[in-house]
């Protein structure tokens, strides 16, 4: 393996070719959905190089053997954990945030008056680094406060195992608060003991949250449909197919009375479309909530 002494300027550590290249994006479409156009060649291997890097191996061509070789379910975990984008932050697109609390909240509220169920099932379905299930947490809470009785839960997914880690755990770096709102984050957010420099997300929120590893385009093992459903910015990277499959998928566990959430420049609107929008890529099946 060249050393970067040994390299001349400009030149890469490690060949890939555009078959090797193509192979990858056939593995990782085949495994999450997850389109990858020739323009991201460049970042695949980026991407890569630090595993290859990681494992010892000398190049390109002996990651393709693992990768297709007795330990390929193994490193088809750390392909996908390679691969997938995680960028997130508390109360991203807060508008959702602000439609839970000022008309979906207020919906259960007057149900519940009527005799309906306080239970409530939650469902983010792209979970990441856990900053999106966290602030829906926060933003229930602070809305039922003051409301006794209710028996809320989330399921977190994410198809990355390593930051389904960092979620489980509800610690971040201090300057990420700066996205909550202060009276929110007076309430549920607190330094972690003898770092000032993380914080950690209240420990009374975080039972209410199941982290598990899960593939959007796998099997579903979950029972039961969800009040709340959020999916964001995620069918970017999925062809018109897998997007219209995941979207329908989704249909079939919310509630008649649910709410579907997407990202900012996602839709499920068209011809077909079975969604009724309410907001911003806000969804419904009846068109009201």
């Amino acid at each position: 393996m060249a050393t970067a002494s040994a390299r001349r300027e400009g030149e890469r550590e490690f060949h890939m070719s555009t078959g090797e290249f193509r192979e990858v994006a056939k593995i990782i479409y085949a495994q999450a959905g997850i389109v990858l156009g020739d323009h991201k060649k460049e970042l695949v291997y980026s991407r890569l190089a630090r595993r290859i890097r990681e494992l010892g191996l000398a190049d390109f061509k002996s990651y393709m053997i693992r990768l297709n070789g007795p330990q390929q379910d193994e490193e088809r975990g750390h392909l996908i954990n390679a691969l997938t984008t995680n960028h997130t932050h508390f109360f991203r697109e807060i508008h959702h945030f602000e439609y839970i609390q000022k008309t979906v909240v207020p919906k259960w509220l007057a149900r519940a008056e009527k005799g309906g169920s306080k239970k409530l099932k939650f469902w983010s379905a792209a979970s990441s680094s856990g900053e999106e299930p966290y602030t829906l947490a926060m933003t229930v809470a602070n809305a039922l406060e003051g409301h006794p009785g209710w028996d809320w839960k989330m399921l977190a997914t994410d198809i990355d195992t390593k930051v389904l880690q960092q979620a489980k755990l509800g610690h971040y770096k201090a300057e990420t608060a700066k996205g909550i709102p202060p009276a929110i984050r007076a309430k549920y957010v607190s330094p972690v003991k003898g770092d000032a420099s993380l914080i950690n997300i209240d420990d009374a929120l975080k039972p209410r949250i199941k982290f598990n590893q899960l593939n959007l385009h796998g099997q579903w093992p979950m029972k039961g449909q969800f009040d709340l459903i959020f999916c964001r910015n995620v069918t970017i990277y999925f062809d018109a197919e897998s997007k219209n499959r995941l979207v329908e998928r989704f249909r079939q566990y919310l509630k008649p009375d649910g709410v579907l959430f997407l990202g900012h420049s996602e839709s499920v609107l068209g011809e077909k479309a079975k969604y009724h929008s309410v907001g911003r890529t806000i969804y419904t099946l009846g068109g009201d909530v």
